[in-house]
């Protein structure tokens, strides 16, 4: 007898009393299990989804939606379904979007389906902070991704099983999981569409939450990163290269001041050493990435011979 569900839905959750129930109950209607990570929750989410008959995994402490996410993703490669939904506990998601989210990944028409809040039938009753800072971050992570999708840091998604074993690679902690899926997507040639959801932010409970600006530097953080590893050279390198050319031109007006007034500028000349040093440094990380980045992809392509033999 084949026990293997067809769609499972993962929920990561911290502090949700007030709206895992609703949740949990309407998800399970669209999928064959539901599998709530509890993130540290302090409130009663825990034994609420537990009552549900939801499966629910508890974190001791507090560790991220990303971590979250792998947590969730060892319990989903061992059932092994045939399509991974994700939503958020918080109750921004209508979890009766799932069917509109699943289609296209049934149909194999695509990878990963993401719910889209900017796309023609999207709504978005999000204030303005969130909409202004939502607007910065996509449009950042759409150059990281090659703008495969409008909406990188929506959490409603949909995964085909093969995409969901490969994108749990992605190493964020917290928020930034999403930007760098879709980022690894776009390098790996994963077929990625998006759907039309409406998404609500009145109502919510957000004290609980990591404050915004925490929250946007996370964001920013993930996609240096994303950005550092895709293409070396080009940030790491040139950034090095402008913070060498700033210390050379710091050390040249301190011996110009020097000269005209015998005055040695202590704080100008820490400055110079400052941006000298970690413009050498900067240039010989990128020049590493790069070496690895070449030295993996050439290991790639000798392992893709030797299988095609």
């Amino acid at each position: 007898m084949n026990n293997r569900p067809k769609a499972v839905a993962i929920i990561p959750a911290y502090n949700e009393e007030g709206s895992i129930a609703k949740v949990v109950l309407r998800a399970k209607q669209y999928v064959d299990k539901v599998i709530v990570c509890d993130d540290g929750s302090t409130d009663m989410t825990y034994n609420i989804a537990k009552a549900l008959d939801a499966m629910v995994i508890r974190h001791e402490k507090t560790q991220g939606k990303g971590e979250a996410f792998r947590t969730l993703s060892k319990e989903v490669m061992e059932l092994n379904p045939e399509v991974v939904v994700t939503l958020d506990g918080d109750g921004q998601h209508n979890p009766d979007d799932i069917p509109m989210l699943v289609k296209p990944i049934e149909a194999r028409e695509c990878d990963v389906v993401v719910g889209s809040r900017y796309i023609d039938g999207g709504k978005m009753n999000a204030p303005f902070y969130r909409r202004f800072g939502l607007g910065v971050v996509n449009y950042l992570y759409r150059r990281a991704s090659g703008g495969i999708v409008k909406d990188t840091q929506s959490g409603f998604r949909a995964y085909s099983q093969k995409a969901f074993s490969f994108l749990i690679q992605c190493d964020a902690k917290g928020y930034g999981i999403e930007g760098e899926q879709l980022a690894l997507a776009a390098r790996s040639g994963l077929r990625v569409a998006e759907v039309p959801i409406s998404v609500r932010y009145n109502g919510l409970k957000m004290d609980s939450k990591k404050s915004p600006l925490l929250h946007g530097a996370d964001l920013i953080f993930t996609l240096l990163r994303v950005v550092a590893e895709e293409r070396p050279m080009r940030y790491l390198g040139l950034l090095g290269m402008g913070m060498a050319g700033l210390g050379m031109m710091l050390g040249m007006y301190l011996l110009w001041m020097f000269n005209i007034t015998r005055y040695f500028n202590v704080l100008v000349a820490l400055l110079t050493m400052g941006a000298l040093t970690m413009g050498m440094l900067l240039v010989m990380t990128g020049v590493i990435l790069h070496a690895m980045k070449k030295t993996n992809e050439r290991l790639q392509r000798f392992n893709e011979m030797n299988a095609e033999k």
